[in-house]
């Protein structure tokens, strides 16, 4: 019998995740099968679990944020797949205690759909809560459009930060949403993304050009064309999320400039700059500022802007002690 070889990209998650698990053993533990990601170590007693979950190559994003103070446990599946209903269930079961738990679901159908199984056969307190902070695929005011972007952290964070100091889950539920109605991001890809293994070239777009609106697995954006001076890109970035969410002169937010995978750092820094100028010009008072690579496209050469008017209460939250491999601040 001959059997055929394993094509390399049928171990990649599995290979990536094994190797993330040693390398951060301290913070992380792996269940191999189905693959769960959680944080290794006790949790405080009585605490809600804080589950997330969706397709490998958007690291850090979740798998870079299970620790002390963000996220309990990740469901990686495969690269843009959803994980499976039975990753989430095991993840329910390997974490959460008589608190139960709280998913959060970025807003594509395949991820919505397998959580929302898994969510009907939990034997225990859980809830979700659904990330759709993308302006440009909101229809009109309604957000229940709208896919999930790097506003996702975001609502990590914090939500995080309650739950590690004790709220329950109906308290972790209503900040997660929260946070979500008072969250906005656009994307901008410059080329597109190479997905392992593959012949095909990355860009379907030629040299010079950018796509505004992409979604985090390169689904088309609203609009295609000439790339043009940095600062007028975060003025348009910047203009399209503050209309979307209605926001006036005087206003506190934080502001979130998140590189796709492929965006050297000097250009980052150079975008979050331009942002920062932007949001300033608008009137509105940035209350925290954050770049860096937090949720990606593989390598895709693109950024994003994430807007969060701020509550107060949330501050404190956001500038909590976490220990994750992505994020750690003590």
């Amino acid at each position: 019998m001959i059997v055929a070889a394993e094509h390399p990209v049928d171990r990649l998650v599995s290979d990536a995740l094994s190797g993330f698990a040693r390398q951060h053993a301290d913070r992380v533990a792996l269940h191999a099968a189905p693959r769960v990601l959680y944080r290794a170590g006790p949790a405080p007693a009585g605490k809600v679990a804080l589950i997330a979950g969706g397709g490998s190559g958007h690291e850090p994003l979740h798998i870079g944020f299970v620790g002390r103070g963000m996220l309990d446990a990740a469901c990686p599946g495969e690269v843009f797949t959803s994980p499976t209903p039975e990753q989430v269930l095991t993840a329910y079961r390997l974490v959460a205690g008589p608190a139960g738990a709280l998913m959060v679901v970025k807003n594509y159908p395949g991820d919505v759909m397998n959580f929302d199984m898994a969510l009907e056969a939990v034997a225990g307190p859980v809830d979700r809560v659904l990330v759709t902070d993308d302006v440009a695929t909101r229809d009109g005011r309604d957000s229940d459009t709208a896919r999930g972007l790097a506003g996702t952290v975001v609502v990590e964070k914090i939500v995080g930060a309650a739950a590690e100091r004790g709220a329950d889950l109906a308290a972790c539920t209503r900040l997660g949403r929260a946070v979500v109605s008072a969250t906005g991001s656009l994307a901008v890809a410059f080329s597109g993304a190479a997905i392992p293994f593959a012949d095909h070239p990355p860009s379907p777009w030629g040299p010079g050009e950018i796509e505004v609106g992409v979604g985090i697995h390169g689904e088309p954006g609203r609009r295609r064309g000439p790339r043009p001076p940095v600062a007028d890109l975060a003025e348009t970035l910047v203009a399209e999320i503050v209309a979307a969410l209605g926001l006036r002169r005087g206003q506190p937010v934080m502001v979130l400039v998140n590189d796709q995978g492929g965006l050297p750092a000097v250009t980052l820094h150079g975008v979050a700059a331009a942002v920062d100028r932007a949001v300033e010009r608008r009137g509105l008072v940035p209350a925290r500022r954050l770049a860096g690579t937090y949720c990606t496209t593989l390598n895709m050469n693109g950024c994003s802007v994430t807007l969060t008017v701020v509550d107060e209460a949330w501050l404190p939250l956001w500038d909590a002690p976490a220990d994750t491999v992505a994020w750690s601040r003590r």
